[in-house]
């Protein structure tokens, strides 16, 4: 079975759920459904870490610390990229090193997705250019700003054109389980929230 490489990229004042949430949906999904499946990697579709351009450990917002999986250069071949929001997107908003380093890895990715306000940053470096996407509520306007020929979806949980974006926060569980259903199938997205003891949103 090909397992595909789930990298998420973490950075000081991430927003929690916006990592996490994506990160327990990838790590948790099986292809056998049941509790007995989840003990052992066999039926696991996704190999998920965490990347960040420093080896140092990561706050998140409200004070977490994580320490991160790998530096960017170090990390496997990235097939699914997830690129979470927070207060701090808006200091890499200048930062040249990341912003070059989510382009390349977006343009060689399978997937490539966004949480929150890390929309912003594929709205910096031109990705989202002339296509639908959406963000954290307090964020629209700004994503427009960035990019005006973004059309921005105000009211969508989880927009797909080309770069998959969500809205807020908890939305990026619902992104993370329409990925898993786009690959996989319904069965197993639903399953796997049902394991999570979650109950979807999906965009009428």
């Amino acid at each position: 079975m090909e397992k595909l490489n789930t990298g998420i990229l973490i950075f000081d004042n991430v927003e929690v759920l916006d990592f996490t949430g994506p990160y327990e949906v990838f790590s948790r999904t099986r292809l056998q459904p049941g509790v007995i499946s989840r003990r052992t990697e066999t039926s696991a579709p996704f190999c998920v870490f965490t990347v960040s351009l420093s080896s140092s450990t990561i706050r998140a917002t409200g004070g977490l610390q994580v320490i991160p999986d790998y530096q960017v250069w170090a990390a496997p071949p990235i097939d699914l990229l997830v690129v979470p929001g927070g207060y701090g997107t808006r200091t890499l908003l200048d930062d040249s090193p990341t912003l070059e380093w989510i382009c390349r890895t977006a343009a060689n990715c399978r997937i490539a997705m966004s949480i929150c306000t890390g929309a912003l940053l594929y709205a910096k470096i031109g990705l989202l250019r002339n296509r639908r996407a959406t963000t954290h509520w307090a964020a629209l306007d700004l994503l427009s700003e960035i990019d005006s020929t973004i059309t921005v979806e105000q009211d969508t949980r989880v927009v797909h054109d080309q770069i998959i974006t969500s809205a807020g926060i908890s939305a990026g569980i619902d992104m993370a389980l329409s990925v898993v259903e786009h690959l996989h199938g319904k069965e197993v997205a639903d399953e796997t929230a049902r394991y999570m003891e979650y109950r979807r949103v999906e965009d009428d």
